[in-house]
């Protein structure tokens, strides 16, 4: 961490703004990285999808800019932010911009490729998950990877969040090996995702309102409804689970939420299947559960399994990327996606033996020692004052030049170790109610 951060151009504080395509995102996985710099005196923005009707991000972010596209790769409206978010960039003078999610991401560089060749302007991209993997169809594949190649070259810095997407990235050469960085997904606050956060008071407090005691052998999903989390193969598999009193939570929201009802209603689960909608106590509800089930397609480094481990819980997921890497060393079960027999044994397992469930819980909660939130803090500490100190570099605009000039800067791209922490019209709502 530097002793003092290297000040704006102008000699103002340093200024980022947090780009995604829906509040969501900022939500679940941004706000502490947001409050740590704020904290440290750098003014810190975002721009979304729904962040105006979104209390939390408005109360965190200095400037919360609404933005007008969508989650539809094909949809024209996310055309129509190109001029936006170039006049948003230049009127606030932003010396990062730091995009998440392939929509906003791809829409975000592609608006600035040329801002960040005439003046001083970093772009770094996340990846939490590539939309190309081995679960994806061979057109969309195509397409993703496409995007992704393409955007590359409008990246300062790219970061990946697991171990398939870094040999993805590297293979693939999205970027140039002096720009590829890996973090172990967005960290989890250990100390908040601990059994000891948990009061027994509230533990009663969720038990009472359930309807289970600490015998009950609990399994909980926290998910939104959506088709790659694949709810309904949770609930198929839970049906063919041998124990009468063993509940199933479900947790989240989502388009897919009604329809996951009737599929539970129609295979005689209701009055074992609980659909809770959102909640504010996962903590809570995660010391009150067995296990942790997610048998979803596609995942970068799931934050819902993060917790689970922080806090001791064992997870039954599905063998993909990210997934498997975070359940290593005992830590929780695999099962292959869309298997319902091999989830259903999973289940069937941790509701029986509670020792062997125990016993993986703690194997889990050493695992997520290194996914602790202070270490992700440092590392945007390093990524965010490398590229401050690289903007006001004599070489930095012959670098552009030479970045476009072909694919032989390419050639070699091999990440260096000590990069990779190892596993790894626009307007606004602000605190000070100020809009452009």
């Amino acid at each position: 961490m530097p002793a003092e951060w290297p000040a704006a151009s102008n000699g103002r504080e340093p200024r980022v703004l947090f780009v995604s395509t829906v509040a969501v995102t900022l939500r679940a996985f941004l706000l502490p990285i947001a409050t740590h710099f704020q904290a440290k005196g750098w003014r810190v923005d975002a721009l979304a999808n729904g962040v105006q009707q979104d209390p939390l991000c408005q109360s965190t972010f200095d400037y919360a800019w609404e933005a007008g596209w969508c989650r539809n790769l094909f949809d024209l409206r996310n055309l129509t932010m190109i001029k936006r978010i170039r006049r948003l960039v230049n009127e606030h003078e932003y010396d990062l911009v730091h995009v998440h999610t392939p929509i906003a991401a791809f829409v975000t560089r592609l608006a600035l490729d040329r801002l960040r060749r005439e003046r001083d302007l970093q772009v770094v991209y996340t990846a939490h998950g590539f939309h190309f993997h081995p679960m994806g169809g061979a057109v969309g594949n195509r397409i993703f990877e496409l995007l992704e190649r393409k955007a590359g070259k409008w990246t300062d810095f790219l970061v990946v969040i697991n171990r398939e997407d870094l040999s993805a990235a590297k293979r693939k050469r999205l970027v140039q090996q002096e720009r590829l960085r890996a973090m172990p997904g967005i960290g989890v606050e250990r100390s908040y995702y601990s059994h000891l956060s948990v009061s027994e008071r509230e533990l009663n407090r969720v038990c009472a309102e359930l309807g289970i005691d600490a015998a009950t052998p609990v399994l909980l999903m926290v998910a939104e409804f959506v088709e790659h989390k694949r709810h309904a193969d949770a609930i198929r598999a839970f049906a063919k689970v041998a124990h009468p009193s063993a509940k199933l939570l479900l947790a989240g929201t989502g388009p897919l939420h009604e329809s996951m009802k009737k599929l539970s209603a129609k295979l005689g689960t209701t009055d074992r299947v609980h659909f809770l909608g959102h909640r504010s106590d996962v903590p809570a509800l995660m010391k009150a559960c067995r296990a942790l089930v997610l048998p979803s397609s596609r995942e970068g480094l799931p934050r819902c399994v993060l917790e689970a481990l922080s806090m001791g819980v064992p997870v039954i997921g599905s063998r993909i990327r990210g997934t498997t890497e975070l359940l290593e060393r005992n830590a929780g079960l695999l099962v292959d996606v869309g298997d319902i027999d091999q989830l259903a044994h999973a289940m069937q397992r941790v509701v029986d033996d509670r020792a062997a469930a125990e016993a993986m819980g703690r194997a889990g909660r050493r695992q997520s020692e290194r996914y602790d939130l202070s270490h992700i803090l440092r590392m945007h500490e390093e990524l965010y004052e490398e590229a401050l100190t690289l903007r006001r570099s004599p070489h930095r605009n012959s670098a552009k030049s030479s970045e476009r000039s072909g694919p032989e800067k390419n050639r070699s791209l091999q990440i260096t170790e000590e990069k990779v922490l190892p596993f790894g019209t626009s307007t606004s709502i602000s605190k000070n109610s100020r809009n452009t």
